[in-house]
């Protein structure tokens, strides 16, 4: 019996023991489980949310690529229009986001919103005018007066003794100018404000150095592209040369680095220009060859894009070339080519509208004539094509995507293309 009841006593000991120290540590892990269910919930709801958010940007970006590349205007609406003094108006250039008009008795420095930022006088009897960044020259064709001009204004003139044929400047204000002689032509350079630098070169008329036609200064004042023309067996020939002035030119004979003939045998090069410091190229009546200066001592020729057909017009901006061509097959009459600067094809396009300027502005081909234009993008659409009721003789990149810059002798409008039109 006593056994009995020393065993129920310890029994009962047993559960009090239990009843007064609980299994703790079960409770422990059900807290930390549910602080851990709790956090892996708000992770999903924050990756759900960014997950939407992401979702409406790429919607959103790839409808603007979509209007951007694809929207065709039918309409403008004028935003803003300013008078101009035309004087003996010759013509506009770009000068960075903005314009260099220039004329025989003056040039003016235009910005964006039709303001006059400097106003320069002179008088030239055939004004001739060159851009490259942020720097502007303009010359008086067969007189002796080179004007330097930076965006602030004129920052120098030089005065030449031989009569001036064309002249060239880099973004830093350097000055390359073709003087012709009677028996020889040379190219002389100024600095920025007009004063000569000890630097030139000599070409014999008749001779093999071939008469000098055009030149381009590279971007950096270090490198001269020129084409050339001479007689060989009784044909003309065109040439293109290369000139480094850098420290490196000075280990060749004249600066000369480069020169290129055969590809141009029995053809004119009416034109150069350097694209940028590594790039440039020039143009024949044989069609468009990109050259590459990586290798400052060895020019190469990268690409000759030959022409099929007779080449109406060229031009380039500092990432772009093109040139407008002949099309004999088809409705349309003329064919339109863009190519980076190195060459690469951007598109082609057939067209038969009848233009008289074709420009590069940004991403913008324009072409245009004395009351209408047309403007396509880098992928070959035509976003828009419009006529105008004044005389144009300018037509440029506005401050927004879908404005232009539109300007004639005696005024400049800034237009905004309208939100209404058609998907091609």
């Amino acid at each position: 019996m006593s056994d009995m009841n020393s065993m129920n006593r310890e029994i009962k000991k047993d559960q009090l023991r239990r009843q007064i120290v609980p299994a703790s540590p079960q409770k422990d892990e059900d807290s930390n489980e549910i602080i851990k269910r709790a956090r892996t919930k708000v992770k999903k709801k924050k990756l759900k949310i960014f997950l939407v958010v992401l979702f409406i940007l790429s919607a959103g970006a790839v409808s603007l690529y979509t209007y951007l590349n694809y929207y065709q205007y039918t309409g403008y609406s004028v935003v803003w229009e300013k008078s101009l003094n035309e004087g003996s108006y010759v013509g506009y250039l770009d000068f960075g986001t903005n314009v260099l008009k220039y004329s025989k008795d003056g040039a003016s420095y235009i910005d964006n919103q039709g303001k006059e930022v400097w106003i320069q006088s002179y008088e030239m009897k055939s004004p001739v005018a060159s851009v490259n960044g942020s720097y502007a020259v303009i010359a008086d064709q067969q007189g002796n007066s080179i004007y330097v001009f930076d965006k602030t204004g004129n920052t120098g003139v030089a005065n030449t003794v031989l009569p001036i044929i064309k002249a060239s400047v880099s973004a830093h204000g350097v000055v390359a100018a073709i003087l012709e002689d009677t028996t020889s032509n040379y190219v002389y350079f100024y600095k920025r404000d007009g004063s000569s630098l000890d630097v030139k070169i000599k070409a014999l008329l008749g001779g093999d150095s071939g008469y000098p036609v055009d030149i381009s200064l590279s971007p950096d004042g270090t490198q001269l592209i020129g084409s050339y023309a001479f007689l060989k067996n009784g044909t003309m020939n065109g040439r293109v040369a290369f000139h480094n002035f850098a420290e490196i030119g000075k280990s060749v004979p004249d600066r000369l680095v480069g020169g290129f003939d055969e590809p141009y045998e029995s053809t004119f090069v009416a034109q150069v220009r350097f694209l940028d410091d590594t790039y440039s190229c020039a143009f024949a009546d044989n069609g468009i060859s990109f050259y590459s200066t990586k290798n400052a001592l060895s020019p190469e020729l990268i690409k000759q894009i030959p022409a099929e057909d007779e080449i109406k017009s060229v031009f380039y901006s500092d990432k772009y070339a093109g040139m407008i061509t002949d099309n004999p097959e088809g409705e349309n009459p003329y064919k339109l080519s863009v190519y980076k600067s190195n060459g690469n094809l951007m598109f082609t396009n057939g067209f038969q509208y009848q233009y008289t300027h074709a420009d590069i502005d940004g991403n913008l081909v324009i072409l245009y004539n004395e009351d209408s234009c047309r403007v396509y993008n880098m992928s070959g659409r035509l976003k828009f094509s419009g006529t105008f009721d004044f005389p144009i003789t300018k037509i440029r990149n506005g401050r927004f995507p879908n404005t232009l810059i539109v300007s004639g002798p005696q005024n400049m409008k800034e237009i905004r293309l309208q939100i209404g039109g058609q998907y091609q």
